[in-house]
């Protein structure tokens, strides 16, 4: 393995046309990109297009990595990587279905669950569609819509928290919460005091949002809020 000094002089060869210099960095982050793409294995991009991708974003934090920005290469490159997936994956995923279309066959699901129990039997279109106030052209469009597929950069549900599906996914190891901690450390920086403590609190130190309460003298529902908050604040820097 390079060590940083090692790293900074075989960037600096790659970025005046050096391909040797290029190569030795890849093989030594290689490790590293085969870390990034395993978090998004099997959600409908195969393996070889994946890894083609994360060599874009590579190339592109080997361009664009100023050493005066005082983190490591591996740290800046990690987000490089991850948002030239994730916007590959926007660009190339499945139709989408609007938020609102997706809320409201949420809403008829629950209606028809409950009807069901209350009277052991499924309610008719027209039953539906005057309980909702729309026409039952708008109850078969709703409810086709359910059955579509869903992409994993979706809202959860009716909730707006923020959140999209992916991050609803849990991890199979350790080694995907230390690459959600390297993407957070490249801006941290530039959050403020109140939000970086809170940021370090909760996944650095794995602390309960009650916990982070006690310690800033706050109620839990009021960190929740500043979380979602500044948990958007950082997802609109990648």
């Amino acid at each position: 393995m390079l060590n940083q000094e090692e790293t900074l002089d075989y960037i600096r060869k790659a970025k005046t046309g050096d391909e040797k210099a290029k190569e030795q960095i890849f093989i030594n982050n290689a490790p590293l990109l085969k870390s990034i793409i395993r978090r998004f294995k099997g959600k409908g991009v195969e393996y070889d297009d994946l890894y083609q991708i994360a060599c874009i974003g590579f190339l592109k934090a080997v361009k664009n990595y100023d050493e005066t920005f005082g983190v490591k290469f591996s740290t800046y490159t990690v987000p490089m990587v991850i948002g030239e997936i994730k916007r590959y994956m926007r660009d190339n995923g499945a139709i989408k279905v609007s938020r609102s279309l997706k809320i409201l066959a949420n809403k008829i699901n629950r209606f028809i669950d409950a009807y069901q129990t209350e009277h052991s039997d499924s309610p008719e279109v027209d039953v539906i569609a005057k309980r909702f106030g729309i026409t039952e052209e708008e109850v078969v469009v709703a409810l086709d819509s359910a059955r579509m597929p869903l992409s994993i950069f979706d809202k959860f549900e009716d909730e707006d928290d923020g959140q999209e599906l992916i991050d609803k996914v849990p991890y199979s190891d350790g080694e995907e919460k230390i690459l959600n901690k390297i993407q957070l450390s490249k801006i941290l920086d530039e959050l403020n005091e109140r939000e970086r403590k809170i940021i370090i609190l909760r996944f650095y130190r794995d602390k309960t949002q009650s916990e982070i309460a006690e310690t800033l003298g706050v109620s839990q529902v009021q960190v929740s809020r500043l979380e979602n908050k500044i948990i958007e604040k950082m997802r609109l820097k990648f």
